[in-house]
């Protein structure tokens, strides 16, 4: 079986944590599971937030941002989520990557030095020139916002 290739870039990252780098789970995997850098372990209270540190450093090429999102595993079973998500790490950053989890459950979670909290996904982006005008083009849809299509 032919293994399909995949565009790769070099990215510059410092390892202050004891923990592996981040890594895809599968080859098809469009996230990498960041894991936390804890002193001691947290315990998150229902409906509290905190920032939680990684110990990672990095260096995204021009054109190119990190976008920190939710481990599904995590939201469905347990209620925790990236609050800001998807948070922006921008190719200019050098400060540590840190994470702001929050627990939208009712009952307490612990957060464990090593745990995967998130995944990070590097992708490229592109800056827009804006065109002021006076009329945009008309579409079926229009001014149609949530919901407009209907519920099934």
């Amino acid at each position: 079986m032919k293994r399909e290739t995949m565009e790769r870039i070099k990215v510059k990252i410092i390892n202050r944590s004891h923990h592996q780098l981040p890594t895809y789970e599968t080859f098809s995997s469009a996230g990498m599971d960041v894991r936390a850098f804890l002193d001691a372990p947290i315990t998150l209270q229902p409906m509290q937030r905190v920032l939680i540190p990684t110990g990672l450093y990095m260096q995204l090429p021009h054109g190119y941002e990190c976008q920190i999102r939710p481990r599904s595993g995590l939201a469905l079973r347990n209620g925790i989520t990236v609050l800001n998500t998807p948070g922006t790490v921008d190719a200019d950053f050098r400060g540590e990557i840190k994470v702001v989890l929050i627990n939208l459950s009712d009952t307490p979670f612990v957060i464990n030095d090593g745990e995967r909290i998130c995944q990070m996904v590097i992708t490229n982006y592109t800056h827009v020139e804006w065109e002021t005008v006076e009329r945009l083009d008309e579409t079926k849809r229009g001014e149609g916002a949530f919901g407009h299509t209907g519920l099934n």
